[in-house]
């Protein structure tokens, strides 16, 4: 097989990668600034109110949980579906998809209040709660990839077991996504979170968002390491990312006409579609326009393959996820609770107002740190192990496939 020939190196230090690493270094430093900060002072310097209890963190954190399990896409491809091409990437795609998922979580630690109490959330379960599944998901998809990973890299049990580990691998990260997008799926007393189609959407957010990540640090490495990479290869990439957006925009659509439908969804949905201010901007301007039609369009022109343009369509697809978190995440906290159907209530607790809620840079600062940690760890990873070819040209007839 070509993964059996395909020469793997560690990434060497060079200074563009000492340059890269410290600038990362800073996001991490300000990221625990931030968090000893809000640690002593209180979430009262947050955003984050007694409405709007979830904020920027989460949305960093729900961010890179969900990459986290489509960054594996590429190893997929390759042992589950069997696309040759792909196989010479799918050590990359391992590594990447457990430092992405180290990263979400780090944030959602940071951000518990009580980060010291930890040990006793890992120890004290509540099997009727998704929380203590999606805790069971995510150290299971730690063990399942780091697993998966060490398959592919001994060669005395490659060939046999790479498929079996790789289908495991699959289902589980289906799992996780499934467990993820239930969080909001279940929540019945909110009209923007209750919702079956939350699970899909969010597995094809996670295959859509995962690979744009992976393309932009698959891109990062070569040019920092002045391996090759060629444009083919990275527009296979991007054809399949245009097939996963496209499933993105479908289950949104889905998503907001089931709702339309439903009498007790109506008023959320003018809410984020008509009337949401911030959140019906980052809808239609960001979330469908930008980090949808317009990818999709770049994507189906042909204009991928031209130099730059994966770059540009990959960041586009992450704005737009970034923006569809915040407006899952945020906006269904800021529309109002019905307390009592078919009344109007009001209250000097804001009952039955809109939230306000505006991130404050510490939010910010604590989220970009967890991406940081994610990048850093996948640097790491590749200057440590040998997961990324030497030369990844189209004309290689060997790292082809």
């Amino acid at each position: 097989m070509a993964i059996d020939r395909t020469l793997y190196r560690e990434v060497p230090a060079t200074r563009a990668l000492w340059g890269a690493g410290l600038l990362l270094a800073s996001f991490l430093v300000a990221g625990l600034a931030s968090f000893f900060y809000v640690e002593h002072h209180g979430h009262a310097v947050t955003g984050m109110t007694n409405q709007v209890v979830w904020g920027m963190p989460h949305v960093f954190a729900i961010f890179l949980i969900v990459a986290a399990s489509g960054a594996l896409n590429v190893a997929s491809m390759a042992s589950v579906f069997d696309k040759v091409v792909y196989k010479p990437l799918s050590r990359l795609s391992g590594i990447l998809a457990i430092s992405l998922l180290a990263g979400g979580l780090l944030v959602l630690v940071l951000d518990l209040g009580r980060p010291d109490r930890l040990l006793v959330q890992l120890t004290h379960f509540n099997f009727s709660s998704i929380f203590t599944w999606n805790i069971l998901l995510y150290s299971g998809f730690i063990a399942v990839v780091a697993v998966y990973l060490w398959v592919q890299m001994d060669r005395t049990v490659h060939p046999k077991w790479t498929k079996p580990a790789g289908v495991l691998a699959f289902v589980w990260r289906l799992a996780l996504t499934t467990g993820t997008g239930s969080i909001f799926g279940w929540l019945v007393a909110r009209p923007g979170y209750d919702a079956a189609i939350m699970a899909p959407l969010f597995i094809a957010m996670s295959f859509a968002l995962g690979l744009a990540v992976y393309v932009l640090v698959l891109q990062a490495l070569c040019a920092l390491s002045g391996r090759a990479l060629g444009p083919e290869r990275v527009g296979d990439m991007i054809r399949l990312l245009g097939l996963f957006v496209a499933a993105v925009l479908y289950f949104t659509a889905v998503q907001h006409l089931t709702n339309l439908y439903a009498t007790e969804h109506k008023g959320f949905e003018h809410f984020i579609l008509v009337d949401g201010g911030v959140y019906t901007t980052l809808f239609w301007g960001v979330q469908v326009l930008l980090g949808g039609l317009v990818p999709l369009a770049m994507i189906y022109a042909g204009k991928a393959r031209r130099q730059g343009m994966p770059t540009l369509v990959s960041a586009l697809v992450i704005l737009g996820g970034l923006a569809q978190i915040y407006v899952i995440v945020i906006g269904g906290q800021a529309y109002p609770m019905e307390l009592f159907p078919g009344y109007s209530v009001s209250s000097d607790f804001f009952d039955g107002a809109v939230a306000a809620y505006v991130p404050s840079l510490p939010e910010i600062l604590l989220g970009l740190g967890g991406v940081a940690f994610a990048l850093v760890a996948t640097g790491v990873g590749a200057k440590v192990l040998r997961v990324l070819p030497s030369n990844l040209s189209d004309s290689n007839p060997v790292t082809k496939g």
